[in-house]
């Protein structure tokens, strides 16, 4: 069995972001997994906002919700799916949770009159968040990815962090360095000069690499490899090409044909006589690549022009797709280009709908319009958070002629408020980490869609809103054919609607797509492709 004492593995990006620092360190982990070791990832993300909450989609893609309801970066996503485990708030550290805690501290005298600098309060504080998972988890490694790129001011403290930590004595670690290595198809060649100045100035900060993962289009010959090892003081097995892959789930194959996880193994003088058994993983990819049948999604949302604002759902799609031998083609739409008079110019050639989460009112009528179409052609519908409160919206509407209906969020007087503002969220004025956040139970009902689905009574899933089912309405969307097929046991709170007069139409409040993993897709998503391909057959 590996040492009992945890490894630190720090991945750190350079030339440009958007390299795939994530998907290495998940791939990594991955591996490292499979050889029998406990392994953890977390983010370290250097913006000032607590935590990405209150962030705008389209400045940061989805907020990632963990089961103890930490609002966090979307690479944690990819660590849960790919290491099918769960994470915490301790794998999503910002700088402005660094910074809100020196400054608490400093106000309550915690440092006894010291001036607060950042070295060493704020790098301690770094130090000490990277360090709770290894006390705490009893994992063998964790690896840590440092966001943005070296160079920036605003990841400074966290390299110099890194940098007071590989010369600790109670510290193992080593450094995984990502940078690019660009083809100028003019010239023909692959040029390693933003490598070299990449780690010249990660050198600058006081921290040496120890593996190269260089990112690139075209294949890395030796020649290129042994010159990158001879300008960065890096030994030439531990240059390791990261090229362009069909899928992120192709990635961990690509560093085990690579060596990476050998590599690592080696540089902590680590036996590595086992080869990782990531035969299900094959298996996985096996059926990705070679569907038995195909079908169309729609997904509807607001920020369509950036797909990682819903990359979660998507993933859970293709896991889902996967274990139903299906291609998943997803037909991305605009809620804003919907109207009640071509919704069906966009959704008529689609097998199923997705209605997806959001804020604010901003294309709300197109995701209701969606909803309505969906219901009156019998199209296999799934919603989720906001899709499943514009579906009990356009039952409230166009079944129980109830033609005020709306929710509170947008319409504060609405005459008929069948969504309105939880009770207990009447009091809140500040906005971050305040809606209700992470996993709660739900109570099924027997012959539901869900019940069918999940196969149990009682299941736990996170949350993230703030607005819930006015249950004055329940009783008369119930006689009417609309069932609340989940409930919170101990507030009676609608999580699950289903329309009983429709082959498979169900809402949720929760959010299924977080929980759902490369070898355990989830449930809902799972039945959602059955239903619809059972459908078209």
């Amino acid at each position: 069995m590996p040492d009992s004492k945890t490894k630190y593995i720090f991945v750190t990006g350079g030339v440009t972001s958007s390299l795939g620092k994530g998907i290495i360190s998940a791939s990594l982990a991955k591996l490292l997994q499979s050889r029998g070791y406990s392994v953890t990832i977390q983010k370290l993300d250097p913006y000032i906002n607590v935590d990405p909450g209150t962030l705008n989609p389209y400045e940061h893609g989805e907020c990632y919700v963990t089961e103890d309801g930490a609002e966090t970066d979307l690479d944690l996503g990819h660590y849960e799916r790919f290491l099918d485990r769960k994470t915490s708030q301790a794998n999503n550290v910002t700088t402005g949770r660094i910074y809100q805690h020196v400054i608490n501290k400093e106000r309550e005298g915690a440092y006894l009159g010291k001036t607060v600098q950042v070295i060493p309060h704020i790098t301690d504080e770094i130090k000490r968040r990277i360090r709770i998972l290894g006390k705490t988890g009893d994992y063998d490694f964790v690896i840590t990815e440092i966001g943005g790129t070296v160079g920036d001011i605003e990841s400074l403290p966290y390299i110099e962090a890194v940098r007071q930590l590989k010369w600790d004595p109670e510290v193992d670690s080593l450094v995984i360095h990502l940078t690019l290595v660009p083809y100028l198809s003019t010239s023909g060649e692959l040029k390693t000069k933003p490598t070299q100045h990449s780690v010249k100035q990660l050198q600058e900060s006081g921290v040496q690499a120890d593996i190269l993962v260089l990112r690139t289009e075209q294949s890395i010959s030796e020649d290129i490899k042994r010159k990158v090892a001879l300008f960065c003081n890096i030994s030439e097995d531990a240059v390791i090409e990261s090229a362009n892959a069909e899928t992120i789930y192709d990635v961990p194959l690509l560093m085990q044909k690579e060596r990476l996880d050998e590599v690592v193994l080696n540089k902590f003088k680590l036996a590595s006589a086992s080869e990782p058994d990531i035969q299900e993983w094959k298996n996985f990819l096996e059926r990705l690549k070679n569907p038995k049948q195909k079908l169309r999604i729609g997904l509807v949302g607001k920020y369509i022009e950036l797909k990682d604002s819903y990359l979660s759902i998507n993933e859970s799609i293709i896991h889902a797709g996967v274990h139903n031998d299906t291609e998943v083609e997803v037909e991305w739409i605009h809620s804003e280009s919907l109207t009640e008079e071509n919704v069906s110019n966009h959704l008529a050639s689609l097998d199923g709908l997705i209605v997806a989460p959001g804020f604010g009112e901003r294309g709300i009528e197109g995701k209701i319009a969606a909803v309505k179409y969906a219901r009156e052609h019998d199209l296999p519908f799934l919603g989720i958070c906001l899709g499943m409160q514009c579906a009990v919206i356009e039952y409230a509407r166009n079944v129980l002629n109830f033609a005020e209906a709306h929710t509170t969020e947008i319409k504060a007087d609405a005459k008929e408020p069948v969504i309105f503002l939880m009770e207990d969220q009447k009091t809140v004025t500040e906005k971050g980490g305040t809606m209700r956040l992470g996993a709660y139970e739900c109570k099924l009902a027997e012959g539901s869609i869900a019940k069918a689905a999940y196969g149990e009574d009682l299941i736990t899933e996170r949350h993230r809103h703030r607005f819930e089912f006015n249950n004055k309405y329940l009783e008369a969307f119930e006689a009417a054919g609309m069932k609340a097929t989940g409930l919170n046991p101990s507030g009676g709170m609608v999580e699950i609607v289903e329309n009983t007069n429709h082959p498979w139409f169900v809402g949720v409040q929760f959010h299924p797509e977080y929980s759902s993993t490369v070898l355990n897709p989830h449930p809902l998503f799972m039945e959602f492709i059955q239903a619809i391909n059972k459908q078209k057959q």
